[in-house]
C-alpha cells in the first residue's frame, strides 16, 4: 500500500486547457508537485519533477507525452502558486464549501479508508459527476479520502508566457484516469491509497497487499527531460484547506 498525503487541484481556463495539481507534502517519495494538463484539443501532458516519478505517475495515469521538468509549488495565505516548465500559476482560494464541511465532520482514519471510499463510491457519482474515490487503473487499485474542499476564485495561469484567460470550470472533464475532478474549480484536501490489484481468484483485502512498481502497460515511457534540471521544491507556508 502506497500513501499519498496532500492537495489536488483542479481548474479549467477560458483558453480550455484544464489543469490537475498534485501536491504532496507527504508521500513515499518525499515532498513533490505534479501537474497534469490536458488542452483544448484533447492532448494529455504530465510536468514531473523527475524520470522515476514521471514513471510511477504514468503506470497509474494516462498521457500523451511527459516532460520531466523542476515542478516547485507554494501552497499557503489562502493561494496557490505553481511553477514548472512552462506552466506558471497563481489560484486564489475561496472559503470551505457546503461538500467540503461536511467531509470535514467524517473522522479522518473512517475518511481515508478503502472500504468506506469502496462504500461511498456510487453516492460519490451522483453528488459530484465525473467523479469516483474508488476505482481500477491497469494493475492498480485507488481509493481518494477526500478530507475537505475549498473553492478556487480565480487564478492567473501562462504556459509559456501566453495568458490561458480567466478562470473556468473543469469542461469536459479530464481524461487521465477513472475520475476525473469536480467542474467547480476547487482544491481538496486528500489522501490516495494505491494498492496493487489481486490476481485472478486471490482472496483478502486490497489495500492490505504491498504494491511494487510496475511498468506502463504500453511499453517504454517516452520522457523528454528538461536542459538543466533542478531538485523539486515544495516551499514552507502549507495551510490545509480544512
Amino acid at each position: 500500500m502506497e500513501r499519498f498525503r496532500g492537495y489536488i487541484a483542479g481548474l479549467g481556463t477560458a483558453s480550455g486547457t484544464r489543469l490537475v495539481v498534485g501536491h504532496w507534502p507527504d508521500s513515499p517519495f518525499g515532498p513533490f508537485t505534479d501537474v497534469m494538463v490536458e488542452n483544448r484539443f484533447g492532448s494529455r501532458l504530465l510536468l514531473a519533477p523527475s524520470e522515476t516519478l514521471a514513471r510511477y505517475v504514468s503506470a497509474t495515469y494516462t498521457f500523451d507525452a511527459i516532460d520531466v521538468v523542476p515542478v516547485s509549488a507554494y501552497l499557503g495565505d489562502g493561494r496557490l502558486t505553481v511553477d514548472g516548465g512552462p506552466l506558471r500559476l497563481s489560484a486564489d482560494l475561496g472559503g470551505v464549501t457546503l461538500l467540503g464541511r461536511m467531509l470535514e465532520s467524517v473522522p479522518v482514519p473512517l475518511a481515508v479508508h478503502p472500504l468506506w471510499l469502496q462504500a461511498v463510491n456510487p453516492l460519490a457519482r451522483l453528488i459530484v459527476r465525473g467523479v469516483r474515490t474508488a476505482g481500477t487503473t491497469g494493475d492498480r487499485l485507488e481509493f481518494y479520502g477526500v478530507r475537505s474542499i475549498r473553492r478556487i476564485s480565480a487564478a492567473a495561469c501562462f504556459w509559456n508566457c501566453q495568458d490561458l484567460g480567466p478562470l473556468a470550470p473543469v469542461r469536459p472533464p479530464v481524461r487521465f484516469g477513472f475520475s476525473s475532478v469536480p467542474a467547480r474549480p476547487q482544491i481538496l484536501a486528500v489522501t490516495t491509497t494505491i494498492a496493487a490489484r489481486p490476481a485472478a481468484g486471490e482472496r483478502g483485502t486490497a489495500w492490505k497487499t504491498a504494491i511494487t512498481r510496475m511498468p506502463s502497460p504500453s511499453g517504454p515511457i517516452p520522457v523528454r527531460r528538461a536542459s538543466n534540471q533542478a531538485a523539486n521544491s515544495s516551499r514552507s507556508g502549507l495551510a490545509d484547506p480544512g
